[in-house]
């Protein structure tokens, strides 16, 4: 598999030749098939191969003698430069023009879209003057902070989750100075079981993404936090296991007869008369008068290929292999589900197929809404967006591309105008990635300071201050909503930790 400098930079020539992003992502994926996963590798294989991929016989040729120069000229920079030249000229990151497709992406590439710059050269960082507002100055911190606070979630998480603690931040604020009027009865409360997390100290409601997985290889580890008071991890939820080990639809009903559906994260078969105890203690009225409680289970193991299932029908013929055949056209592993019937004396026909399909649907909904959280990649849920997303399960969050466009096209150079000046659009914003760098920078090697001495809850808390600290001033009130100001990276290094002198 290619790397992600290798797969950015592919990205970048493919939609460079009027490729949609989608579409590139399809080309790539068809020339990995082909053994072909490195700018190297497609720069050596024949046309005839390329083309077989890519099936735009103009694309796949223009395509084909761009690998072929860009190893020409790589090799000329080598050449010419010593390969750690500071100051090098870093590989153009392209914004997203569209929303991309979650499910047509594999993990890597996901990740590998959403790279952000980075410069951790001390010396460049002090020098740098930026002009921002602070919305995207928190989303900043707050993308860097997650990476020693929650570790275990990749990029794509980080961004969704800071940019819900901007949308969060920004509605307050724009109510406590009122732009904004507060909505009648408060701010609705995040839905009880709703798994949550803190970042900069506000409570994000979250949903988990299933079974997603990355690789951190092309990411150096985050040193690890202190483990002084783990239970008070910024990344501890505020639900319980026991609380949420059964998700539960609503209810359903035609003719008389009432159907739910309950559904749980099961990891062995031997678990499943457990879990059966402890939802008959959770509802023992269904134990007790519903005519039917059908189950299935399915349960994979680990790398495996795998699979074991099971199921009973309780009566409602059909039943048990009906949820067994839904769980199969989800691909969900890992899980039991149990539909409870009450009949109503009247045949349902075939009515009784949609009603079950739809409260087990409703049940595997409210299990990812609000499952415990062991680690999984998070979404960070976007309350104010009522259209379903991509992937979610229905439920609106806030996109990780729409984030990093914002870092990127957030932070000028002090005293540079967007319009003015002898400096093209794309020069300028060449700059601000190159400034969005530093300040990523400056903001790892700050949390990197504290990082072994702090525990995760505390370098959350300890970062709004800093925050705070540095952030541009503006005016109070709503004159300075959106108002730039300048932000010198110099103030974020000085609030490292010093080292103790050592004793004599």
């Amino acid at each position: 598999m290619a790397g992600h400098g290798d797969l950015q930079e592919m990205l970048r020539m493919l939609t460079a030749r009027k490729a949609s992003m989608m579409a590139a992502m399809g080309y790539i994926r068809a020339l990995q098939s082909k053994n072909l996963k490195s700018i190297e590798q497609i720069a050596e294989a024949p046309l005839s191969t390329v083309e077989e991929a890519i099936s735009d016989a103009k694309l796949a040729k223009s395509f084909h003698t761009a690998c072929k120069s860009h190893g020409k000229k790589g090799n000329k920079r080598a050449a010419e430069e010593p390969a750690s030249a500071a100051g090098g000229k870093k590989p153009k990151l392209e914004m997203h023009k569209r929303d991309l497709d979650y499910n047509a992406m594999s993990p890597e590439e996901l990740e590998g879209s959403l790279m952000l710059p980075l410069c951790e050269d001390e010396e460049l960082i002090k020098e740098t003057a930026l002009v921002t507002n602070r919305a995207p100055l928190v989303l900043a911190f707050a993308v860097e902070l997650l990476r020693f606070t929650m570790p275990e979630q990749p990029p794509s998480s980080r961004l969704s989750l800071a940019q819900a603690v901007v949308s969060a931040n920004s509605r307050s604020k724009a109510i406590s100075i009122g732009i904004e009027k507060a909505p009648v009865g408060g701010e609705p409360p995040i839905p009880t079981g709703q798994p949550k997390v803190f970042v900069l100290g506000r409570e994000i409601p979250v949903l988990k993404r299933g079974d997603y997985t990355w690789s951190e290889k092309s990411e150096e580890k985050a040193p690890q936090t202190s483990s002084a008071d783990a239970s008070n991890s910024a990344s501890t939820l505020t639900s319980t296991a026991s609380d949420n080990v059964w998700a539960t639809s609503k209810s359903l009903s035609s003719k008389g007869s009432t159907f739910i559906a309950h559904a749980a994260p099961m990891t062995s078969p031997s678990m499943r008369s457990g879990l059966m105890k402890i939802l008959f203690n959770k509802y023992p009225d269904m134990e007790k008068t519903a005519d039917h409680v059908a189950w299935a289970m399915r349960i994979s193991f680990g790398n495996s290929s795998l699979v074991q299932e099971a199921s009973f029908d309780d009566g409602e013929a059909g039943c048990g292999k009906f949820m067994l055949e839904l769980l199969r056209e989800a691909n969900i592993t890992n899980t039991t589900v149990v539909l409870a019937r009450w009949y109503g004396g009247v045949m349902l026909g075939p009515d009784r197929w949609r009603l079950m399909r739809e409260c087990l649907n409703d049940a595997l909904s409210a299990q990812r809404r609000t499952a415990t959280f062991s680690g999984e990649a998070l979404w960070g849920l976007d309350a104010e967006d009522k259209k379903p997303a991509i992937s979610t399960v229905g439920m609106a969050i806030h996109r990780p591309e729409n984030a990093r466009n914002y870092l990127l096209r957030s932070f000028a150079s002090a005293g540079t105008s967007d319009g003015g000046g002898k400096k093209t659009v794309t020069a300028l914003n060449d700059e601000k990635q190159e400034n969005l760098g530093r300040l990523l920078g400056a903001l790892r090697l700050l949390f990197a300071s504290w990082a072994g001495t702090l525990g995760r809850a505390e370098l959350d808390r300890r970062a709004w201050r800093w925050y705070v600290a540095v952030r541009p001033d503006i005016e109070s009130g709503p004159s300075g909503w959106g108002e730039k100001g300048t932000l010198r990276l110099s103030k974020i290094l000085d609030l490292r930790r010093k080292e103790a002198p050592a004793s004599g």
